[in-house]
């Protein structure tokens, strides 16, 4: 808990590199690739601070080199959980009444070792194991990661300052920002390693004991963030890394009174999987469980026919292509007027034909390979299914190819329904689908992008006239809890875009925020009178 009111150095963003050639973080990073490549790893529970092995043992591999395996992890199972919450416990007592001061110290250092003697070891991971791009890693597991560290820290202590105002009547108020009682059940996701690692951290800055699971696709790189935090200074049982499949795992933990929250990022289905298992046992818990959840996406890019051309073909590219479309943000849907559409599609089908797909380890790319094969499969049936359909056209791509990797070209549909599936429903790849709408319903066209989707994370409009911008701003309020002007609707920066949707896109508690944070305590308002009364009659009392 705080003691006090709490200050801490106001943070900023962590400076992306560039790694141009001949660039010293460029040799760095290289070597660090060949070395990651060339060793096996055996990945551990960790429990208590200590590693737990299983033998139940599970493989991660390069997206873009199947047969290769970076490293074999043992999974957790009910036994294991149990023995996790036992360790968080122990931890709680003196964690949640350790001062906020060390506890920022702990998590800005952690801050320090990523950006310096971590950051190659956790971009290459995440090239490797993820399947990203040396600059798509870079501002994920380096830049963004680090500043969840530091940010959050800062939003810490000014939650805590926030403290009723001083009034001279002889007594004193303060707002304790208590930790929860029992654990936090944070779930990661594969696409993020920087939210990997803020699901678990941001709870436990403000006092709370956590149970991570990582994605099993992404369990190389959340293992060395768990080592970062245990070489920050993190005490053992605090965060207590337990990947394994979650049918192992979840009903365990779901079905233990001790939980206190869950902080999730995933699928829409998964989530409310696990609020309807909450719900289900809402009497058997301590207290109401906190339930924060980012989930899935369909997001959209719309186009007026005052855009700047070249400016949208580039949002729609880097939008719904960079990292294989593999963001809950990315663009997987536009709307764009027939009045442009012409000249806009020469221009962006001869950009799109100019991306290079290849290895991560070729920094000359643009895109490497999908996760996995069943992201692969899935994929890959949208795209048959629209290849097959009567209202839709292949632009570009289409052609997919697992022989080496989990490769799919960066494919656009254009179709002439509006309700098309691949404009409705969530695909998670490098697939854009476009409608063409006559450019004089714009308005009308606005309201069907609205109703289409029953995601709202992230959406944006392009165009020059300002009534356009303010009219798509309105008639959008609720279809994205990020919403971008003239800009693709990817890339939110901790400390300037709050991130976070809702409809079925989540809780909207904005991660990289002081909104998230406080979902992770529970104040008590304490009142201390220095002089307390020593009659119990009031004035009015008195006779006449």
């Amino acid at each position: 808990m705080q003691n006090g009111i709490a200050h801490v150095p106001r943070a900023v963003n962590e400076p992306i590199k560039d790694y141009r050639p001949g660039s010293p973080e460029r040799a760095a990073l290289q070597l660090k690739l060949q070395e990651l490549k060339d060793r096996e790893l055996e990945i551990p529970l960790i429990i208590g601070g200590e590693e737990v092995r299983t033998g139940r043992m599970g493989e991660c591999r390069i997206p873009h080199q199947h047969s290769h395996v970076l490293a074999r992890y043992h999974q957790a199972g009910p036994a294991e959980i149990e023995q996790a919450v036992k360790a968080s416990q122990e931890a709680w007592k003196e964690w949640s009444w350790t001062p906020w001061e060390d506890r920022v110290a702990i998590f800005r250092r952690a801050a320090v070792l990523l950006a310096g003697p971590y950051r190659y070891l956790l971009n290459a991971a995440t090239m490797l194991g993820q399947g990203k791009t040396v600059y798509q890693a870079e501002i994920d597991s380096a830049c963004e990661l680090i500043d969840f560290f530091n940010f959050n820290t800062q939003y810490m202590a000014e939650i805590y300052a926030q403290q009723p105002p001083y009034h001279p009547t002889g007594t004193w108020n303060l707002l304790e920002y208590r930790p929860l009682e029992g654990f936090i059940f944070a779930v990661t996701p594969f696409n993020f390693t920087s939210i990997a690692g803020n699901l678990p951290t941001s709870p436990a800055m403000m006092g709370n004991v956590v149970l991570w699971k990582p994605a099993s696709t992404a369990v190389y790189s959340a293992y060395f963030v768990m080592r970062v935090l245990q070489e920050a200074g993190l005490p053992d049982g605090v965060i207590n890394f337990l990947p394994g499949p979650g049918s192992q795992v979840g009903p365990t933990v779901l079905d233990h009174p001790l939980l206190a929250g869950i902080h999730f990022t995933g699928s829409t289905e998964v989530f409310q999987d696990m609020w309807r298992h909450v719900g289900a046992n809402i009497k058997r818990y301590r207290n109401y469980p906190r339930l924060v959840g980012e989930t899935g996406g369909k997001d959209f890019i719309f186009v007026h026919e005052s855009a700047d051309l070249d400016a949208t073909v580039t949002g729609l590219i880097r939008g719904a292509f960079e990292y294989q479309g593999q963001k809950c943000s990315a663009a997987s849907r536009a709307y764009i007027p027939d009045s442009i559409w012409p000249e806009l599609r020469r221009r962006y089908e001869s950009a799109v034909a100019t991306i290079k797909m290849g290895p991560t380890e070729d920094f000359t790319n643009f895109m490497g390979a999908v996760i996995d094969r069943t992201a692969f499969n899935n994929i890959k049936s949208y795209i048959d299914y629209a290849a097959e359909s009567s209202e839709a056209e292949i632009l570009t791509g289409g052609k997919c190819d697992d022989s080496v990797g989990y490769y799919v070209e960066p494919t656009t549909i254009l179709t002439t329904n509006p309700k098309f599936r691949t404009m409705e429903e969530e695909i998670f790849g490098p697939v854009l689908t476009v409608y063409v709408y006559p450019a004089q319903e714009y308005e009308a066209t606005l309201h069907l992008c609205d109703e289409t989707s029953p995601y709202a994370l992230t959406g944006s409009i392009f165009a020059k006239n300002r009534k356009a911008v303010i009219t798509a701003r309105e008639i959008l309020t609720h279809a994205a809890g990020n919403f971008y002007i003239n800009d693709k609707p990817t890339g939110a920066v901790v400390g300037q875009q709050p991130f976070g949707g809702g409809r079925a896109s989540g809780t909207n508690d904005k991660a990289g925020s002081s909104l998230n944070l406080l979902r992770w305590v529970s104040a008590r308002a304490i009142k201390e009178h220095f002089l307390p009364p020593t009659e119990y009659r009031y004035p009015h009392m008195e006779q006449e």
